[in-house]
């Protein structure tokens, strides 16, 4: 059995997270973090990380960048690996989560589903065919509610394709500052927020008179939970070290 320390446990996704969860045999949450409030789980919630008295194999995170800090140093100091879900850091916070990674496991990702990840490995197929001659641009779709954009998910896309070009791209958000032809060493970032989409990504490989578009639809949000489930799962035991979404499925498909 896997104890979890669950971090955002009174957001959207903490609560889809607690349900997914009794419904997984191998784990359990033992106490979570919120600084907002209370709520009727059957397990303690602690405003801040020092107040935890519960002993457990792993920290989940889907709360907010400004708990990175009291997180990260718990987790170091109390040897825990942590599963980071939450988008939206810094660069400066990006190099924290990599520090930290020296001394525990850190499976960090923009989105926790098999399927994204799996477009991702697409594109960059995609890429290494069309890239040189097809413009490429990537759509987001989110909800209302979304604070950050682009989101993490497109940002990881775009990183990945970038690996396969000849020449590292321009990222462009956009385009009505200023008034000139598309180069082609851009990759167009999009986003759309609106209503209660869950999430949609098109990375779209235009060329002449041909146009390639890899597409995905997130149905719930508790696909997310039951990936950062399952990444919990997986870096129980490794190394300190970074851990992603490519290598799990690539320990799926030994």
């Amino acid at each position: 059995m896997t104890d979890i320390i669950l971090c955002g446990c009174n957001g959207k996704m903490g609560h889809v997270v607690v349900n997914s969860a009794k419904d997984n045999e191998n784990c359990n949450i033992v106490c979570g973090v919120d600084a907002y409030g209370e709520n009727n789980y059957d397990f303690p919630t602690y405003n801040k990380f020092n107040e935890i008295k519960e002993k457990a194999d792993v920290v989940i995170d889907f709360s907010n960048p400004a708990c990175l800090d009291d997180m990260l140093n718990y987790c170091i100091t109390n040897s825990l690996p942590v599963i980071i879900c939450t988008t939206g850091y810094s660069q400066e916070q990006v190099e924290k989560i990599k520090s930290a990674s020296n001394s525990v496991p850190v499976f960090y990702s923009g989105n926790m589903s098999l399927g994204v990840n799996l477009i991702i490995e697409l594109a960059k197929q995609a890429t290494k065919v069309l890239g040189n001659d097809f413009d490429i641009e990537i759509v987001e779709k989110h909800h209302n509610q979304k604070v950050d954009a682009p989101s993490g998910t497109a940002l990881m896309i775009a990183d990945g394709i970038s690996e396969e070009l000849q020449n590292t791209p321009q990222y462009v958000y956009d385009r009505h500052t200023y008034r000139r032809k598309r180069s082609k060493n851009e990759i167009g970032i999009h986003a759309i927020r609106g209503g209660t989409i869950v999430g949609e990504h098109d990375v779209i490989f235009a060329g002449h008179d041909e146009v390639v578009t890899i597409s995905h639809q997130s149905q719930s949000k508790e696909l997310f939970a039951t990936g950062a489930i399952n990444a919990a799962l997986f870096v129980i035991g490794k190394p300190a070290g970074m851990y992603n979404m490519s290598q799990m499925l690539s320990d799926k498909l030994k």
